[in-house]
């Protein structure tokens, strides 16, 4: 019995729109322009509104109808037990109005009739309408998170025939104990172990260590994962949902078709205003039964009708999506982009950032930090050497050792005889000399760079050595100042990354983190976020890989980097565009500015109204004779939706 996709609500939102635009039109037009409707006939008016309106209330409402019928019957009252009791005291009411309103008392007249609030009723519908196709748009990410993670596992694998022959097979026929052939390039089709050959697998998707990992024969290899160098051959182990990559796609479905378990204001306030004002109707009715003037039985209706349309606020659908969807556009033009509008909501009371390392405290990619050449050698001609060496390779290490040499402007010459030795380095000729790069496990004296997870790169020439290049992945430079507003307002700062032990200290040390997990699998991120959760703590995750997708998704609040992967992207609430931790600190401010604004729009909602209740009971009437007056009904209404929307408005302002 809960609400439809939004693409299904999508459609009885544009005919809502249309047919209340005119019901407006022709309720309001002649306060605004009162020469263009003079001449028109009220009653035929009246008979259009009740044409116009019919189709928004029975066919563009009827979800929120069954939402109505189901919180009745259950007795757990909400927005929609109110809103929809408002709008159909209002509907109904105008109808009878329009067939019977001769008979209406002589209080309950105007110089056109009684009046009617068939505006009310598709105004509140369409409002509302527009309000839950915002949130339920938020659940259309999830089949693009799935289709991204099973993007990943190829479609065929290169099977190899007991006479050492290779097949190309679809890879839902591949068993285990099968051998495959995965070439430079390709992604790996199954887990598996190794056989024979040696290579650099890209596992940052996994473990978010931006550096390949050398596999040799009898190393494993992951489903998912990039081949970038060497050819090898994979005896096939765990395949098809049996993956680490299938494991994956459901840990994100099963977190993404869960709700997490946020308490609505308006449901709240719902929860005690719904039962109070029907029985303030019911009271009026029987009051007005039983002591009122003739005729009785229709003052005691009418009266008891008043209260629930006085009762229910136009400015309560408006309340949150209006806040929301001005709080999204002051978050884009800050660098958030706001998936989830009810990420952003929660967003405000979380108590505990975890966040991944890689690409998200730091850039993703290693450079060049330093150059320690040998006596005699400058630091031009190590660079220019040693990239020289690398140019041929693909290696991330490689490119970033090439990108320094051409930032800083160096010619490099060509290389022939190139050759790549999976986790042992290059070997080529530059300009008649054998150059060789490789991993160093020395020491470099006074680097000063350990905490940003260093890699040092030796360089020999004809086997001399040249120099040590050292290479790290850098901190992001807005990441310190961001961590510390981050932990000024109350977020403790948890680093959870599959990066290794020490790696994950150095950084967790300058950062000045409140704790920090390395060596963690994608399952275990996970598992953290809901280990918290179960000790009461509200947790955002941010992240920016596929790695990162489980947690993302099972967290009150999912984070992406817009500089990361698509998964994650898919799998967050919010987006943060350059991929920088400042942009966090904006949207915390966002969503709390946010949060602040909806309490009051919610409390200008219902303060018109509660205020109105007594005259719409007709408290007054044993003193002064007079009724509640239409004019001042539709006042009340205009000027609780007005301030609503005022109110919201500030947010374009905000300071973030």
């Amino acid at each position: 019995m809960g609400l439809p996709h939004e693409r299904i609500l999508r459609p009885r939102f544009y005919v809502a729109a249309a047919c209340t635009v005119p019901v407006l039109t022709l309720a309001m037009g002649e306060m605004v322009a009162p020469t263009l409707f003079h001449d028109l006939n009220p009653a035929r008016l009246a008979w259009v509104q009740l044409a116009l309106t019919t189709p928004v209330f029975f066919w563009s409402g009827w979800f929120f109808l069954r939402r109505w019928w189901k919180s009745l019957r259950e007795l757990d009252t909400n927005m929609f037990t109110l809103t929809v009791t408002g709008t159909g005291a209002a509907y109904f009411y105008s109808v009878a109005a329009v067939l019977f309103g001769d008979r209406f008392p002589a209080a309950q007249q105007t110089m056109h009739g009684p009046p009617l609030y068939f505006e009310a009723a598709a105004f509140i519908t369409t409002i509302v309408l527009l309000g839950q196709i915002l949130e339920q748009r938020a659940h259309a990410r999830t089949d693009a998170a799935i289709r991204a993670l099973m993007a990943l596992a190829p479609k065929t694998a290169h099977r190899l025939r007991p006479d050492g022959s290779e097949e190309d097979v679809a890879l839902a026929v591949v068993q285990p104990g099968d051998r495959l052939r995965v070439r430079p390039g390709e992604h790996v089709p199954v887990d598996g172990t190794l056989t024979d050959g040696t290579s650099e697998i890209d596992e940052s998707m996994l473990t978010g260590e931006p550096e390949p990992a050398a596999r040799g024969p009898g190393d494993p290899a992951s489903a998912g994962t990039l081949n970038t160098t060497g050819s090898f051959v994979l005896r096939a182990g765990r395949v098809g949902k049996d993956t680490l990559l299938a494991q994956i796609v459901r840990l994100v479905e099963e977190a993404q078709n869960s709700e997490a378990p946020i308490a609505r204001l308006a449901d709240r306030v719902s929860a005690w205003f719904v039962p109070a004002v029907a029985g303030i109707a019911l009271v009026t009715f029987g009051l007005w039964f039983a002591i009122g003037p003739e005729p009785r039985f229709l003052h005691a209706l009418l009266n008891a009708v008043a209260v629930l349309i006085i009762a229910c606020p136009c400015a309560l659908g408006l309340a949150t999506p209006v806040s929301l969807v001005t709080a999204i556009g002051r978050g884009a033009q800050a660098g958030v982009l706001v998936k989830d509008a009810a990420a952003l909501e929660r967003l405000s009371g979380t108590d505990t950032l975890l966040i991944d390392k890689t690409g998200t405290l730091t850039e993703g990619h290693p450079q060049v930090v330093g150059i320690h050449p040998t006596e005699g050698v400058t630091d031009s001609e190590l660079l220019t050497l040693a990239a020289a060496g690398e140019s041929p390779s693909e290696h991330p290490l490689a490119r970033a050792i090439v990108r320094a040499a051409q930032t800083r402007g160096l010619s490099l010459p060509a290389a022939t005889g190139f050759v790549a030795e999976p986790g042992a380095g290059v070997r080529a000729n530059v300009s008649g000399r054998s150059i060789e790069v490789g991993r160093s496990f020395e020491a470099i004296p006074g680097d000063g760079a350990g905490a940003h997870a260093t890699t040092a790169v030796s360089v020999t020439a004809d086997g001399s050595p040249l120099g040590t290049l050292v290479l790290a992945d850098r901190i992001k430079d807005t990441t310190p100042a961001a961590i510390r507003e981050l932990q000024r307002l109350g977020l403790r700062v948890v680093m959870v990354t599959g990066d290794r032990e020490e790696t994950a200290a150095a950084v967790a040390k300058e950062l000045r983190l409140d704790g920090w997990h390395a060596g963690v699998s994608p399952a275990r991120k996970q598992e953290i976020v809901r280990e918290l959760t179960a000790k009461g703590r509200r947790v955002v995750f941010a992240g920016d890989g596929l790695n990162d997708a489980p947690a993302l998704a099972a967290a009150e609040v999912g984070i992406a980097m817009g500089t990361g992967t698509d998964v994650a992207m898919h799998s967050a609430g919010l987006v943060l565009v350059k991929g920088d931790l400042a942009a966090l600190v904006k949207a915390v401010h966002l969503s709390r500015a946010t949060l602040r604004n909806i309490r009051q729009n919610l409390f200008w909602a219902f303060a018109y109204n509660l205020a109105g209740l007594p005259l719409a009971a007709g408290a007054l009437y044993p003193f002064t004779g007079w009724l509640l007056s239409p004019m001042i009904a539709g006042a009340a209404m205009s000027l609780s939706s007005i301030s609503v929307v005022a109110n919201a408005l500030r947010l374009r302002n905000v300071k973030l």
